[in-house]
């Protein structure tokens, strides 16, 4: 498998980066994780919207989803698109969610995408296997693993501390996660996770490696970094634009 990272910045687009938004390819298959405020200008840039086989979305936050509605526009009006329907694969109300939010009067997008709701459990996504988690997080959302060709990763998605997530994660060879919370404070629970939690959580699981994304740019990610590697030393920052063989 090869991960490009679209966007990492957490909970909204940053100087450097959009929002969440993965590529993951095997096999010639694409397959976007989120799709998050800014990311559809970063993806132009890295792949020709109209290859994009399908579409996971772990949660119908803004900085995980919004860049759907750009996503349309480019479809039915660039003249570039072979008006395929993408399988759009989210939580349950999501097809309401984001036709509203491309359009306030509420039409629909099912030209673009043909909706698939999920939950927790497995299913075959073109050459992935795929398995999915609930995280702890105040809206439904998935933390999703795939795995083809005998390796496997998981994205976290947005979530708290979580025994599930550790369990979906267990052996993967990475581990993309958020890292949200800076350490210290009044921090709200189950929402996010620190670095050194994110840290722990690989550790626990017996990943690879571990991939911290999902930083706030009020966040100082060094320190997110320092963490995490204090605990779980094959840690790294993920950067809009870099690529991971998997």
């Amino acid at each position: 498998m090869k991960l490009t990272v679209v966007g990492c910045s957490g909970s909204a687009p940053g100087p450097r980066s959009a929002a969440s938004c993965y590529l993951v390819e095997h096999e010639g298959f694409r397959l976007l994780l989120d799709l998050g405020n800014g990311a559809f200008g970063a993806l132009q840039g890295l792949a020709d919207p109209d290859s994009i086989d399908a579409v996971y979305l772990s949660h119908l936050h803004a900085d995980h989803c919004l860049d759907v509605a750009p996503f349309v526009v480019w479809h039915r009006y660039s003249g570039r698109a072979t008006k395929k329907q993408i399988p759009l694969y989210a939580p349950v109300a999501a097809e309401r969610r984001l036709a509203l939010a491309y359009d306030a009067g509420g039409e629909g997008i099912t030209d673009v995408f043909d909706f698939v709701p999920v939950g927790p459990g497995a299913f075959t996504l073109g050459p992935f296997e795929v398995a999915l988690a609930r995280t702890a997080h105040p809206i439904e959302c998935y933390a999703i693993r795939l795995t083809a060709g005998g390796r496997s990763m998981v994205y976290t998605g947005d979530t708290g501390p979580s025994e599930r997530v550790v369990e979906l994660a267990r052996g993967a060879d990475v581990l993309l996660a958020e890292a949200a919370h800076p350490p210290g404070g009044d921090l709200p629970a189950g929402l996010h996770l620190t670095g050194r939690e994110a840290g722990e959580h690989a550790a626990a699981a017996g990943v690879g490696r571990l991939l911290l994304t999902h930083i706030p740019a009020w966040v100082d990610e060094i320190g997110q970094l320092f963490a995490a590697s204090a605990v779980f030393s094959e840690t790294e920052l993920v950067r809009s634009g870099a690529t991971y063989e998997i």
